[in-house]
């Protein structure tokens, strides 16, 4: 059953077009929006990190929620390694990191792991 909460017209983020935003549906990664390829939420034009619930971003949006977040990749490539879990290796700080695709040496997307 559909409430008058699960689909809003809003003018956000960042569009004055038609933009419908969604209570559920799940986040698609990557997405596609203006002139970028995003591997998790974004908090472009809004307080608040959203994501696409299409590859290419097309008015479908959703706030998202802690289930969310993009999740790390295993096994991933790094330089001429293949790691099965979060490393700290070639990080300047020591904390641990993840890849977000398969290959870091092309892709380069990371991000800290909890």
């Amino acid at each position: 059953k559909t409430s008058w909460l699960d689909n809003l017209s809003l003018n956000t983020p960042g569009n004055r077009g038609r933009i419908l935003f969604s209570l559920d549906g799940e986040c698609v990664f990557p997405f596609h929006y203006k002139n970028g390829t995003y591997y998790d939420c974004i908090r472009s034009k809004s307080r608040h990190k959203w994501c696409s619930l299409n590859e290419t971003y097309e008015g479908y949006w959703k706030y998202c929620s802690a289930e969310d977040f993009a999740s790390c990749v295993f096994p991933f490539w790094y330089r001429r390694l293949i790691y099965w879990d979060c490393t700290d290796h070639g990080e300047a700080f020591g904390k641990k990191w993840c890849s977000l695709t398969k290959n870091f040496n092309k892709d380069r997307i990371w991000k800290y792991c909890e």
